[in-house]
């Protein structure tokens, strides 16, 4: 004997996500907003800049297969 329970579908519909806090919502825009700040700081520096290509440039012939 088997007990089967059947429980009408949810159709398509994905559950919602839950609200963030007023806080914690805006601290996170906060960090965002220093990230952004702190990464155009970064890349504004010219010798960043050119060491990051530089690096860039070296782990892509590393990458390359050797024949």
């Amino acid at each position: 004997m088997t007990n089967v329970v059947r429980l009408g579908t949810l159709g398509t519909m994905a559950p919602s996500p839950q609200r963030l806090d007023p806080d914690r919502c805006r601290r996170r825009l906060e960090l965002l907003a220093a990230l952004a700040h702190a990464k155009s700081a970064r890349e504004s520096d010219p010798t960043q800049r050119l060491r990051g290509i530089r690096l860039r440039e070296l782990i892509a012939t590393r990458r390359r297969p050797v024949n």
